[in-house]
């Protein structure tokens, strides 16, 4: 096989997978070192794809690849860009371990130079212009190691080239990092030091600082077990490397294309579900179950995807991971945010379950009608024999106050983050006020990580009202497939007894999820835009044509109201300000409590 050829990969990734591992273990001479191999890069060609293998065994037996990874982080976190200080630590990790790797395993020259020349052949039309120094670089670079250390360059590019060769000489990793700080000052930012801080500063960055920082954004869609720590391990990987990533990607685009299914087996399964559990907390569900949900849930345009039913990672985590102390710090944010508005959130509560007290007291109330059974009213004896409709009985007709049952649904995609304190106040007053009436309701949040539909439960339909706590439970992040909770949360409803049924949701409008080649998931297609939008939409009306009233409560910024008027119609509050939520709220659930007609 040619090196650059192309390699379908799906059919013995495993078998890849092991190669690129025992590569890497062989050379880091640590059995234990643990890495997830791109096998992706054996689309691009065999020698780039084990010869980054070789790369990151490498880099792991001459070098810390922790202290390597903790000071990208730093550097990072002090507002380096992510992008070009992978690309100069790529340069100057090849000039580092290049050599020596080859000198140690002669074997491993050939293998090398075929890597280079299918770099700049694959990547010689992205290539940065003329005026980029940096990718000029990295092809001088290439170009110098292929030709045994001859070099030809311009004089502008002579002091970066002279970085990158001192790099080959270092000793340790502390010299390694100081060439790579230098090269990232001198060529991508000149002024970082005197805007951002010294290399001093920013190996002074504590742990703290760090873990208080929200990496999962940089983590884009790839899974977190513990976000910074997943995050060090990701720029490591990608350091070790010399390919631009963004022409592998592009190669997998338009091999996912090709392939009209992606085939997922249990196993990949297995793993996915167990990251989900991880990250979300263990369901609450069996099996067969979730099975039998995901079986009469996911279809249609949502076939591709899975449901998962769980209390929340702070209820039933399966370890204190990064993810629960995360968890637990957002927690805390929404319990300051209600005592900071604590004297609003009492009022809203309290108009709100005066509203449908009033409404329910209305509803109960008896009415008495002359009838053909019931207690003789005297007065009417008259009427026998000399009129048809007699009617000398009275019957009491009983109001029913308990006929009633609400859902209130959440969006928690990552969109809301801005606003989560404020949204998770807003549940909290619905269901304080259900809870004061005495009307059965159930709270959820939702939200789309990998193939996952994601749906939080705070509290049941008959819970007591300490269980209104959990609310404050209430974290966003990854995307949101709006149509498929809203159709799960439905079918629950619909089980219900009560004869009027009541759907609340607050969402921001935008129905989101777009996933691009994640590990282990079906990638079902692109949940967004006009899609998404009809998809919601037409959940929401095939829930009132079950006669389920659904209001929507906009928790989104004023841009997108156009798109929650299309999915919810008439029936949606727009609620600028807090102290006017019970009313809005409260009028339209007085409406759905009239005495029917």
């Amino acid at each position: 096989m040619n090196n650059t050829e192309p390699v379908e990969i799906d059919d013995y990734r495993l078998e890849l997978e092991n190669r690129i591992r025992n590569l890497l273990w062989t050379v880091s001479g640590d059995y234990g070192l643990d890495m997830k191999p791109d096998v992706s890069l054996f689309l691009r060609s065999k020698a780039i794809a084990l010869y980054d293998g070789i790369k990151q065994g490498a880099l792991a037996r001459y070098y810390d690849k922790d202290m390597l990874g903790l000071y990208l982080v730093k550097k990072i976190f002090m507002e380096a860009g992510e992008n070009e200080l992978t690309f100069v630590a790529q340069l100057c990790i090849e000039e580092a371990i290049g050599e020596k790797v080859c000198e140690e395993r002669p074997g491993i020259r050939s293998m090398q130079r075929q890597c280079f020349e299918d770099i700049l052949d694959q990547e010689f039309e992205k290539m940065p212009s003329h005026a980029d120094l940096a990718g000029r670089l990295k092809v001088n670079v290439l170009r110098r190691r292929l030709s045994e250390g001859e070099y030809h360059t311009e004089q502008k590019m002579q002091p970066f080239m002279e970085l990158v060769q001192e790099a080959g000489s270092t000793k340790d990793t502390m010299e390694l990092i100081r060439i790579i700080d230098r090269l990232y000052n001198s060529l991508i930012d000149p002024k970082f030091e005197r805007n951002h801080g010294t290399l001093e500063q920013v190996l002074a960055v504590t742990l703290e600082d760090l873990t208080e920082f929200s990496w999962e954004d940089y983590l884009s869609e790839e899974m977190y077990e513990e976000a910074l720590e997943t995050y060090v391990d990701k720029l490591t990987t990608n350091v070790a490397g010399l390919e631009n990533a963004a022409v592998t990607e592009e190669m997998e685009e338009k091999r996912e294309r090709r392939r009209k299914v992606t085939v997922v087996t249990p196993e990949m399964q297995e793993k996915a579900h167990t990251y989900v559990e991880l990250n979300y907390g263990i369901t609450y569900l069996t099996e067969a179950e979730e099975k039998r949900m995901n079986y009469l849930m996911c279809r249609d345009i949502h076939s591709d995807c899975s449901l998962y039913f769980t209390e929340g990672i702070l209820k039933n985590p399966v370890k204190r991971n990064y993810q629960y102390e995360y968890a637990k710090r957002l927690k805390n944010k929404n319990i300051w945010l209600y005592h900071d508005k604590h004297r609003i959130v009492k009022q809203n509560i309290s108009e709100l379950t005066e509203t449908l007290r009033k409404s329910l007291v209305l509803r109960s109330e008896s009415q008495s009608v002359f009838s053909d059974r019931g207690r003789v009213v005297p007065s009417r004896l008259w009427r026998v024999g000399r009129s048809k409709e007699a009617r000398i009985f009275e019957q009491e007709l009983k109001g029913d106050s308990a006929d009633f049952v609400v859902d209130v649904l959440i969006d928690a995609s990552g969109s809301q983050m801005s606003r989560q304190g404020e949204v998770a106040i807003q549940a909290y007053i619905i269901s304080e006020a259900l809870s004061n009436v005495e009307i059965p309701h159930r709270v959820m949040s939702f939200c789309t990580f990998w193939d996952y539909t994601i749906l939080h439960r705070f509290r049941k339909y008959d819970d007591p009202r300490s269980e209104n706590e959990n609310i404050f439970n209430y974290v966003t992040s990854s995307n949101n497939r709006d149509g498929l909770a809203i159709r799960t949360a439905g079918y629950d409803l619909l089980q219900r007894e009560e004869e009027k049924k009541i759907m609340i949701i607050l969402s921001d409008g935008r129905p989101y999820d777009v996933i691009v080649n994640r590990p282990n998931a079906k990638n079902p297609q692109p949940y967004r835009g006009k899609v998404a939008v009809t998809d919601t939409g037409m959940e929401v009306r095939r829930l009132r044509n079950l006669d389920v009233s659904v209001l929507g409560v906009f928790a989104g910024e004023e841009k997108d109201l156009d798109t929650e008027k299309k999915i919810f119609g008439k029936d949606f509050a727009y609620i600028r300000d807090i102290t006017k939520f019970s009313r809005i709220v409260g009028k339209y659930l007085t409406k759905q409590l009239e005495i029917d007609e």
